[in-house]
């Protein structure tokens, strides 16, 4: 395949993209499918993964044995390993002080679940977004001690949060169970584990918080085990809670290579089991009855248990995950869905408003789009911002301004470190606030700095303006129709779970005619159309999200001129039939 040239030819797609080949290494691909005796195409796209031959194995099935490190690689974990459990030896009270979307609710209720059944006392504790802010709070953590909590493990929050945790100094012991991207030295308090710590070398940079407080577990159960504490009391079930790692791994957006690879595949097997009464629950009230993909995570159930943190009750995302009675979970999950369908409107009101600025300020060749709308919901801000970014190709910061304070959060392009330029505005007193990583952050400013704050980001990032205003589409094979057979999509799913780091495959239908195009859904935002190819062969095609856009223009057009189609291929189930479709992403003339 030519690098250089276009895939079919298309320049500038109906979204204003250029499909490019992925590049891959033949020989490498073809080592693959001979070692494995898998088909060619399977190797080739694990080979345009930088998968070697002798990974390749462990990418298609994944296994902790295989990949899982060993937990005392992380710094200051021997040191929390051994105080939690001195914690279960003598029944300690516990407060466990997460976060309030999905990956510190998941957190959460790994560290809850696995303390309470070794017989500690658990106080769970989820800060108010609006009221209380990110992180522990010098109050809350006084009071969680009042409460007679003697350890205090903070779980995707605390790194950072070194003067509220002093509020614990002399009371109780404080463990932190991080990710978050340090900026100086870790707060001076029992164990600070975090593989974003300046100083830790384990290398496990790409880990939630709930990956962390899974080793966490194993270690303190190593501890205990070496110590004969379960010579009389069975071992705590560690792969039980691989359902929660999985949930917060997609939905922080980790990349599912490597260990994430080995949590995901295993927690989507555990879920699938729907032993856990909460998810379980959620799963039903999404209409979600197959087995869950990490497309079921990311797009199901993450967005419910963030709309509890965002618009909701902070905690009621991580109550559903404790919660062992499956009639109370109906309930808290039919309300967690109708929290999401309200933030859903909220979401809707403030896109439109930041859709029509980001139009004007993309004409003006900025670098970054900066949109502070009167009002706008923080919770919602970081939804948008992502929305924004994906339509323009354009690191995009988007805040709600009230009471003569903008909140807002950002999410950038690859190679554009929003983080740092973020940190830096900071750092120049542009910002009340301000922190993150390459591809997003958080802040805040005072009403009437928006222009400096914006100036200072078109100066750090200006080589954004470069980017064309649509990102290329990675490309990795053409199809003619009657070729989109069942047993290929079936292959392609063998390298799932899909994610960042590993995404799903993008397939090229070449000339394709519409036969039947139509909208469904109760928005009528979706496409769904039936195409036929010019050497025969029909398939079920899906557009979702489409809207009044220009895909949704191209596949209702009624002079059904033959179109090149990209999307990703799949097998679908239904009503015990396997058939195969195409999840259109984007589509050009032919």
């Amino acid at each position: 395949m030519d690098g250089a040239a276009p895939v079919l030819g298309v320049e500038r797609s109906v979204t204003g993209r250029r499909w490019v080949w992925r590049q891959s290494d033949p020989r490498t691909g073809l080592g693959i499918a001979q070692r494995l005796g898998v088909p060619e195409m399977v190797g080739r796209l694990l080979a345009a993964r930088g998968i070697g031959i002798d990974l390749a194995g462990d990418y298609l099935e994944p296994t902790l044995k295989a990949l899982m490190p060993d937990p005392s690689s992380l710094m200051d974990m021997d040191l929390a390993a051994d105080r939690i459990a001195a914690a279960v030896r003598s029944g300690e009270h516990v407060a466990v002080f997460g976060d309030y979307d999905v990956d510190g609710a998941c957190s959460g209720a790994l560290m809850s679940r696995f303390l309470r059944d070794l017989g500690c006392e658990v106080t769970p504790y989820v800060p108010d977004r609006l009221k209380e802010g990110y992180g522990p709070n010098a109050t809350a953590i006084a009071a969680l001690c009042d409460r007679g909590a003697s350890l205090v493990v903070c779980v995707d929050c605390g790194i950072a949060a070194a003067q509220a945790l002093s509020a614990a100094e002399g009371r109780a012991d404080v463990v932190v169970l991080d990710h978050h991207k340090a900026e100086g030295p870790a707060p001076r308090i029992l164990a600070a584990v975090n593989p974003n710590r300046l100083d830790c070398e384990s290398g496990l940079h790409h880990v939630c918080a709930a990956a962390v407080a899974f080793l966490a577990a194993a270690a303190t159960t190593r501890v205990l085990r070496r110590a004969g504490w379960f010579a009389r009391r069975p071992e705590p079930d560690l792969l039980g809670l691989l359902d929660l790692v999985a949930l917060a791994t997609v939905c922080d957006v980790m990349p599912l290579t490597g260990f994430n690879r080995a949590l995901v595949a295993q927690g989507l097997k555990v879920m699938g089991q729907r032993g856990r009464p909460g998810i379980a629950a959620l799963l039903e009230v999404t209409g979600a009855r197959d087995a869950p993909t990490a497309h079921t995570l990311g797009f199901l159930l993450g967005p419910r248990i963030n709309a509890s943190g965002r618009i909701g009750e902070p905690d009621l995302g991580l109550r559903l995950l404790l919660c062992e009675d499956p009639i109370e979970a109906r309930a808290m999950a039919e309300k967690l869905d109708a929290v999401n369908r309200r933030r859903q409107e909220v979401e809707g009101e403030v896109l439109s408003a930041a859709h029509a600025m980001a139009e004007a300020q993309a004409a003006e060749g900025r670098a970054v789009l900066l949109l502070v709308g009167e009002g706008w919901h923080p919770g919602v801000v970081g939804i948008v911002a992502g929305r924004m970014k994906e339509r323009f190709n354009r690191p995009a910061c988007v805040a709600g301004l009230s009471d003569g304070m903008a909140k807002g959060s950002g999410r950038s392009v690859p190679g554009v470190d929003l983080g740092s330029a973020v940190i830096a505005a900071r750092q120049a007193g542009l910002l009340e606030t301000g922190g993150g990583h390459a591809m997003a952050a958080g802040f805040s400013f005072r009403a009437g700095r928006d222009g400096e704050f914006h100036a200072f980001l078109e100066e750090r990032l200006r080589h954004a303006a470069l980017l064309p205003t649509a990102a290329d589409l990675m490309v990795e094979g053409t199809l003619n129709v009657i070729a989109a057979q069942t047993g290929l999509a079936q292959e392609v799913a063998r390298l799932a779970p899909f994610g960042p780091g590993n995404e799903e495959p993008i397939f090229a239908l070449q000339r394709a005619r519409i036969v039947k195009a139509d909208r469904v859904g109760k928005d009528g935002a979706t496409v769904r159309a039936i195409v036929e190819g010019e050497g025969g062969g029909r398939l079920k095609t899906i557009c979702f999200r489409a809207k009044d856009g220009p895909l949704a223009q191209a596949l209702l057009a009624s002079e059904r001129v033959p179109l090149h189609l990209c999307g990703h291929l799949r097998a679908e189930q239904w009503n015990g039939e396997t058939s195969p479709s195409l999840q259109v992403v984007d589509a050009a003339p032919a």
